[in-house]
């Protein structure tokens, strides 16, 4: 365990690493404890440990029962192995480290791909187009094998059902520019095409750039056609549109897949708690997609993590009072699985966190590390230096809204994270979309850490080279330290975190207000612009209200102090922006 005397000697030599660190702590302070914890993180986890489970992992084209996915887990059991997890058959109550596989049943056959070749022969000459040794996702999900055919292709352009009109796409082979899902169903099981060439690549991969790159996607599984569907890259759609200028173009399709009945693995790890072993924080990622970063990255960082607790636990340098639970499974289902199968196992988790797309080096990838934040206002009325990425966001209103401490609980870990090694952290609204969902829909505080826009995502481009072992440990650390921080708080830094919070509602209050007062000034509505400023109030007004659960074992007397103090400090501050916006 770690005294306050040991914790200041590491606080010492953690703010002496990086000026931005020692200015910090000059302004606002620091909880020893924090930094100390910090300080052993970051000597203990490796990012190249991580790195090199991700080279693992990406050699496998990974979906949910597949064996690539099995693969993945099979990979994650052996690092859990290696440092002292123990299969919970076999462990005791006293056992701190265990880890099980849950196994069940998966209502369809899984799918693989294995090869896959497309030629096209205008004018009768025939050219090679697309090879799956190079571009691993051609083959769309769901695909069933086929010796090679030869047959005409016909071009339907958007795939719109009136692009069918007068058409007869029967025993042909159908070329359109939309998603291979709606092409197939137009195509092959409303009109008897024998199969489908699609194209559709969003602009933020930047097809101009990356000619030859995929975007994997899926045909429904269709057991009775058993037909396919081939995915094209920029450079094949341009090729394959020249060549139909041209006149009549056939295409030769060869591909090989694998589709079995299988069964869906989760796996889940647990570092025990203390003495509160039943109130828990618990980690996802998911395995079943086949991307380096996504979601390679992801698994990779929490095994490092597990790997780093399991030490920390071994040298009595760290003890968590509550429980780390850390899952790896399929996307969104294993996580609200967790949450929705045993209620009285649900009742414990306090926090979750979703680790996707974490691994990235950002100059060659150009995504950026974003803290996806639970939805508060930002995610109503988004402005100022708030901005949604281009993965999107659907409309929230103030009903949405969930107020907690916990984004600027992460927020802050992060930027201490940064303040050592000069990692770049940013957040964004609310957007949705990975494994943060489920526990927000089960009422419990969840974020996303992640990267986008990452010109490679969902393509075949997405490997190892595009992976960086420093994004890794610059993640795995600030997520670590934010679960080992709510997992084992006393009084004292809680308070630290209070204080913390206040000052960021503080902050944010203010710059509300200026945004408010300006767009006032250029003509807004007034009632709106004092809206927004409101809400923020009262959102974090509950936020700080909510830190009651913070401090182990509840909280005492001068935490329940510190609450009501911020409260009414950040409270009295909103309501006086909101007078001053009244006499404007």
């Amino acid at each position: 365990m770690i005294n306050r005397t040991t914790c200041c000697i590491a606080l010492a030599l953690l703010s002496s690493q990086h000026p931005a660190c020692a200015q910090r702590a000059e302004s606002h302070g620091t909880d020893p404890t924090l930094a100390a914890w910090h300080a052993d993180l970051m000597r203990v986890y490796s990012g190249q440990r991580a790195k090199d489970i991700v080279a693992d992992l990406e050699q496998y084209w990974r979906l949910t029962g597949n064996n690539g996915f099995n693969a993945g887990l099979e990979r994650v059991v052996a690092a859990l192995e290696e440092v002292g997890y123990q299969p919970e058959h076999e462990a005791d109550a006293a056992t701190l480290l265990t880890y099980r596989m849950e196994r069940r049943p998966l209502d369809r056959p899984v799918w693989e791909p294995v090869d896959a070749t497309l030629d096209i022969t205008p004018a009768g000459e025939r050219r090679p187009l697309l090879r799956f040794a190079t571009n691993r996702s051609m083959i769309a999900i769901n695909s069933h094998p086929t010796t090679e055919i030869d047959a005409e292709v016909v071009y339907v352009g958007s795939g719109s059902p009136e692009r069918f009109d007068g058409v007869d796409v029967a025993g042909k082979i159908v070329f359109g520019e939309t998603s291979v899902g709606r092409l197939f169903r137009e195509a092959v099981q409303q009109r008897g095409a024998i199969g489908v060439l699609a194209y559709r690549i969003p602009s933020f991969n930047r097809p101009d750039q990356h000619p030859h790159a995929i975007q994997f996607s899926s045909i429904p599984f269709d057991a009775e056609a058993q037909s396919w569907g081939v995915l094209l890259s920029f450079s094949a759609r341009e090729q394959l549109l020249a060549a139909l200028e041209q006149g009549r173009v056939y295409a030769s399709v060869s591909i090989e897949t694998n589709i079995y009945e299988a069964e869906e693995l989760t796996l889940v790890a647990n570092v025990r708690g203390s003495t509160a072993p039943e109130e828990r924080f618990v980690f996802s990622a998911h395995v079943n997609e086949p991307g380096a970063n996504d979601n390679g990255s992801g698994v990779a960082a929490l095994a490092e993590a597990a790997r780093t607790l399991a030490a920390l636990v071994k040298d009595r340098r760290l003890s968590p009072a509550r429980t780390i639970t850390m899952l790896w499974g399929s996307e969104i289902r294993s996580t609200a699985r967790y949450l929705s199968e045993d209620s009285v196992r649900a009742r414990g988790v306090r926090w979750g966190m979703s680790l996707d797309m974490v691994g990235e080096d950002t100059e060659k990838t150009g995504g950026t590390f974003l803290i996806e934040r639970m939805p508060d206002p930002s995610a109503v009325w988004t402005r100022g230096e708030d901005k949604h990425t281009e993965w999107g966001s659907r409309p929230l209103t103030v009903d949405d809204l969930t107020p907690h401490y916990f984004n600027d609980l992460v927020l802050n870990r992060c930027r201490e994270q940064a303040s050592v090694t000069g990692w770049v952290v940013r957040t964004n609204p609310y957007e949705g979309g990975s494994d943060h969902v489920p526990f927000l829909r089960a009422g419990k505080p969840g974020l996303l850490l992640w990267h986008f826009t990452d010109v490679f995502y969902h393509t075949d481009l997405d490997r190892i080279q595009n992976v960086s072992a420093e994004t890794l440990a610059n993640v795995g650390v600030c997520a670590l330290l934010s679960a080992v921080t709510l997992t084992s708080a006393d009084g004292t830094t809680t308070r630290f975190l209070i204080d913390e919070l206040k000052r960021a509602a503080l902050s944010r209050l203010a710059a509300e207000y200026d945004l408010s007062r300006a767009a006032i000034a250029d003509g807004n509505d007034r009632t709106e612009q004092t809206a927004i400023v409101r809400t923020w109030m009262e959102w974090y007004r509950d936020a700080i209200r909510a830190a009651q659960d913070i401090e182990v074992g509840g909280s005492s007397p001068d935490t329940r102090a510190a609450i009501d103090a911020a409260v009414n400090e950040v409270v009295t501050q909103g309501e006086a922006y909101l007078s001053q916006l009244q006499e404007l």
